[in-house]
C-alpha cells in the first residue's frame, strides 16, 4: 500500500467531462490523475461530436458544390471521395487528441492508461479510495486518492432482439468507420443523433428512411421545431415514419441487404435497405468500475448524485453521461468543473439545466434553451410567443438558406424569458445569446432592444423578441 501513487483527485475517464474537470482541478492546485482505457477525448472526440460534425461538414460542402449553379458557380462532374472524407475526419480527431495531451502536460495532469476500478479505502483515510488500473499488458497499478470523479461516459443503446453485427446493422460507432457509403439506410430512432445522420447521409446521396417510435422526430424539442424539421427533411427526400415500431424478430439479411417490418398502429410496413443504423439513445458505462465496492446508488442504469455531483459516498463524485440527464459534452464539462470546485472548497453555484443550450447539427440546424411552449403551459404558465422566419432576413436570402425560424416563449404575466427555440442556418452558433439571456434573467424586451448588426442572421432573434409584443419590424 505504501508504494501507491498518491493524488488529491483521480478521474475515471478522459472524455469532455473528465479531461476538462481535470485541467480545472490542476488549476486549483490539486494533484490530479486521469485514468483512460482508450484515448483522451472520450466518445465526443472519437466516436461522437467531432467525427460526426466532420462528416456533416463534408456533406455540406458536397451539397453546396452540386447547388453552386444558383450562385453563378458551375462545378461540373462533382464527385464524392468518401475515403478522403474519412481521412479528413481522422486528421481533425488526431489534432484535437494531441491538443488535449498537450494541455495535460502543460497543467501537470498525470495520465494513466488502462481500465480503472474503485477498490477499498486508501492510505489517506477510510473515507478515501484506492483505484486499481488494469494495464494493456495485464499488470495492475494502484492509485491512492482523496477523491474520485467517475466520468466513464456512455455507449450506444441497442434494441432487444436487434443484433448489432457492425456490417448490416450498426450503431453510430460502426457507422463512423464505414469504408464506403451504402445506397440506402434505415435509421431506427429520430432523436438528435438519428436526425444528424439522416441529414448528412441524404446530402451524401444515400436514400434514407427514419423510423421513430414516438409521435414526432426530435421529441425533446419544441413541437413547432419538430414539425418544421419533418417538413424540411421530407423536402430533402428523407422518408419519415413516426408512431412506428421496428419489429426486431422480422429483421433478416437477404442478398446483401436488410429487410424488416415495422408496426404503425394496426398497419405493418415492409422496409428494406443496404444497412440499418440503430440510434435509440445511450447507456451509461457503470459496469466493471467497482461500484459494488461502494455505497453508490444506481437507479435506472445511472449513478445518483446530489447538486454538487457527490454520490452516496461523499468523496466519490460522478459527472456526464454516467449520471443521465442531458447527455451533452458541454454539460459534462460544466458538471465536472462544479465537482472539482466543490472539492476545492470554492462553493460553486449548482448547474441550472434550464440555462443549458442544446444543439442538433442537421441541415437546417436546431438549437434551443429553456422550456418549450408545451412544457411552459404544462407547468402552468400563461405564455406569449414571438416568432420570426429566416426568409425575412437579408443574410439568409444571400446565403440561400431560408428554411426555419426563431421562436421566443415568455411569461405573459411577468415578461420573463422562458425558452428560445431555433431552426435554421447556423443557429447552433446563435443560441449562446439566448443562453446568456437565460443566465442574466433577461426579458424579450431587453433582447429586442439590443442592437443586432445588419446584415446578420442574428437579426432573426431581435425580430422574434420584438414579435413577443407584436412589434416585429419586418414581419
Amino acid at each position: 500500500m505504501s508504494e501507491q501513487k498518491q493524488f488529491d483527485v483521480v478521474f475515471l475517464g478522459a472524455g469532455p467531462g473528465g479531461y476538462v474537470a481535470a485541467i480545472r482541478a490542476a488549476q486549483l492546485g490539486l494533484n490530479v490523475a486521469v485514468v483512460e482505457k482508450d484515448k483522451v477525448g472520450g466518445t465526443c472526440l472519437h466516436r461522437g461530436c467531432i467525427p460526426s460534425k466532420s462528416f456533416l461538414r463534408s456533406a455540406e460542402i458536397y451539397r453546396n458544390a452540386k447547388e453552386g449553379e444558383e450562385f453563378g458557380v458551375v462545378v461540373e462532374h462533382v464527385t464524392l471521395n468518401f475515403e478522403q472524407v474519412q481521412a479528413r475526419k481522422r486528421k481533425v480527431v488526431e489534432q484535437l487528441t494531441k491538443g488535449i495531451e498537450h494541455l495535460f502536460k502543460k497543467n501537470n495532469v498525470t495520465l494513466v492508461e488502462g481500465f480503472g476500478r474503485i477498490m477499498g479505502p486508501s492510505i489517506f483515510s477510510p473515507l478515501s479510495g484506492t483505484i486499481s488500473v488494469e494495464k494493456a499488458n495485464g499488470e495492475n497499478e494502484l492509485l491512492a486518492t482523496k477523491h474520485v470523479i467517475i466520468a466513464t461516459g456512455s455507449r450506444p443503446r441497442t434494441l432487444p432482439g436487434l443484433h448489432i453485427d457492425g456490417k448490416f446493422i450498426m450503431t453510430s460507432d460502426e457507422a463512423l468507420e464505414m469504408t464506403e457509403l451504402p445506397k440506402s439506410m434505415i435509421i431506427v430512432g429520430g432523436g438528435v443523433i438519428g436526425m444528424e445522420w439522416a441529414s448528412l447521409l441524404t446530402d451524401f446521396g444515400v436514400e434514407v428512411t427514419v423510423v421513430e417510435f414516438l409521435p414526432r422526430i426530435l421529441p425533446l424539442e419544441d413541437g413547432e421545431i419538430s414539425k418544421d424539421m419533418t417538413r424540411v427533411m421530407k423536402k430533402r427526400k428523407v422518408k419519415i415514419h413516426t408512431d412506428t415500431r421496428v419489429l426486431p424478430e422480422t429483421v433478416k439479411i437477404v442478398d446483401g441487404h436488410v429487410e424488416l417490418e415495422a408496426q404503425k398502429g394496426d398497419k405493418t410496413i415492409q422496409l428494406s435497405a443496404d444497412k440499418v443504423l440503430v440510434s435509440v439513445g445511450r447507456q451509461a458505462n457503470v459496469e466493471g468500475i467497482g461500484l459494488e465496492n461502494t455505497e453508490i446508488k444506481v437507479e435506472r442504469g445511472v449513478i445518483q448524485v446530489n447538486e454538487y455531483f457527490q454520490t452516496a459516498e461523499s468523496h466519490i463524485y460522478a459527472i456526464g453521461d454516467v449520471i443521465g440527464g442531458l447527455q451533452l459534452a458541454h454539460v459534462a464539462s460544466h458538471e465536472g468543473i462544479i465537482a472539482v470546485e466543490h472539492i476545492a472548497g470554492k462553493n460553486p453555484k449548482p448547474l441550472d439545466y434550464l440555462a443549458v443550450s442544446k444543439c442538433t447539427f442537421t441541415s437546417p440546424e436546431v438549437a434551443s434553451v429553456g422550456m418549450t411552449e408545451e412544457e411552459a403551459i404544462e407547468k402552468g404558465y400563461e405564455v406569449k410567443v414571438g416568432k420570426f422566419q429566416f426568409r425575412g432576413i437579408g443574410k439568409a436570402l444571400v446565403h440561400g438558406e431560408v428554411d426555419g425560424f426563431v421562436k421566443l416563449v415568455a411569461d405573459k404575466n411577468t415578461g420573463d424569458l422562458l425558452g428560445v427555440h431555433m431552426i435554421g442556418p447556423h443557429v447552433t452558433d446563435m443560441i449562446s445569446e439566448a443562453g446568456l439571456a437565460k443566465v442574466l434573467d433577461a426579458t424579450p424586451w431587453e433582447i429586442a432592444h439590443t442592437i443586432h448588426p445588419h446584415p446578420t442572421l442574428s437579426e432573426a432573434v431581435m425580430e422574434a423578441a420584438l414579435d413577443v409584443d407584436g412589434k416585429a419590424i419586418h414581419a
